[in-house]
């Protein structure tokens, strides 16, 4: 039998904690509970129907977690599309901006690696339309399998154009599992979403911990408006190969040269031991400390629109 692939991260660097690791980290949380009744806001006002009947203008929808929908050049776009209710153990703190049955037909689909709360099977089963995948490479089969044929994989740096449209896969510091024996076996990485005329650039970034292809990322491409996680950060022993800070979220941002930021990945499931309202508190207070011009850090409430 064929041995499967193993990706890495730059630099060859790795997710090392180990079962023990797990087990203190546990210990810890026992005695470190956190309120979980205090969540970050929801927007009053759905724009389902302008969505529904824009063709012409660019926009960014919060779902929640990592779940935005973009439209742009007259596509419907999402990025890891996860409506689930439950994320293992845990259950989902906020609700979905919008309703799934109120989306609309989706054209394309980001997916940015295979844990759990990043690919979910039930929920691209209930997608309206017919979109084309933009996948890791490795993860094609897991799609096949399940019968989708629109299914592109992709390497670091691969780009595709579609719709007057270029989408680039680009490198992100993570792992991956969803089985005892699949470790690693499909790659990981962020989506960078430009228009052809160059108008807009979206940067997807995915799960990351702090790496320097930040700055190698920004000397490839130009990007304008940047989607980055900021929660599942704590304990930072623990997750700061693979999980982002809110600091340092804000020092790649710097790097990457953006024009907004736009924060997600926390806030709707308890992955962490931080909270969303914790995760916002640390990002505000690292912009401010910095003197950074606050018109560039766009919070959206989940459910709210950003228009380009």
């Amino acid at each position: 039998m064929a041995q499967k692939h193993r990706y890495n991260n730059l630099d060859d660097i790795e997710n090392s904690t180990t079962f023990t690791d797990f087990y203190r980290w546990q210990k810890e949380r026992k005695k470190n509970k956190k309120d979980l009744s205090f969540q970050i806001e929801q927007a009053p006002l759905k724009e389902i129907n302008k969505l529904n009947s824009n063709r012409t203008t660019a926009s960014i929808t919060w779902i929640g977690h990592s779940t935005f929908f973009i439209q742009m050049n007259g596509l419907n776009m999402i990025t890891d599309p996860v409506w689930a209710n439950r994320m293992g153990f845990q259950k989902r703190i906020t609700a979905p901006g919008i309703s799934l049955n109120d989306m609309p037909e989706i054209d394309i689909v980001f997916i940015s690696h295979g844990h759990y709360d990043h690919l979910n099977f039930p929920t691209l089963k209930k997608l309206k339309g017919n979109p084309t995948y933009y996948v890791p490479i490795g993860l094609g089969y897991a799609f096949r399998k399940r019968g989708y044929k629109k299914v592109v994989e992709s390497n670091w740096y691969d780009s595709f154009e579609e719709h007057n449209m270029t989408f680039s896969f680009v490198p992100a510091q993570h792992w991956t599992k969803r089985t005892l024996t699949d470790t690693n076996t499909s790659h990981w990485g962020g989506w960078i979403i430009e228009s052809k005329d160059k108008e807009h650039s979206i940067y997807f970034v995915g799960d990351t911990g702090y790496f320097r292809g930040f700055q190698d990322i920004a000397e490839k491409f130009n990007i304008q408006t940047v989607l980055m996680p900021i929660g599942a950060y704590e304990p930072e022993w623990f997750m700061k190969v693979s999980h982002i800070n809110p600091e340092d979220a804000v020092k790649a941002f710097l790097e990457l040269k953006g024009s907004t930021f736009i924060p997600m990945h926390y806030g709707t499931y308890h992955l962490a031991d931080d909270t969303g309202p914790e995760a916002i508190a640390r990002l505000e207070a690292e912009w401010e400390s910095l003197q950074l011009d606050p018109s560039h850090l766009k919070k959206l409430r989940i459910g709210e629109s950003y228009w380009l």
